[in-house]
């Protein structure tokens, strides 16, 4: 089991992640493209991924790129999401 800061740590990262690829989470939600149990279930998957130390450090050198990274638990997601954007 994990605790409110891990969620709250990385739903931030997800969140992040999405904007530095231009996939709006709350746009996304409110068209109904998003749902809630999706988002929810895309920041459980983001606490099992081994890589989210990286994550930060990968933004940082990535400001608006193309697609999450290889390792992203959630790159299907997020680039569906960042390519409906388009």
């Amino acid at each position: 089991m994990f605790g409110v800061k891990t969620v709250a740590h990385h739903a931030g990262l997800v969140e992040r992640m999405a904007e530095t690829i231009g996939a709006g989470l709350g746009d996304a939600i409110a068209d109904h493209r998003l749902s809630a149990s999706e988002y929810r279930t895309a920041v459980i998957r983001c606490t099992t991924c081994d890589a989210s130390e990286e994550c930060p450090h990968w933004m940082d050198s990535h400001a608006h790129a193309e697609g999450a990274p290889a390792y992203c638990r959630n790159r299907d997601l997020l680039d569906r999401l960042s390519h409906a954007e388009a």
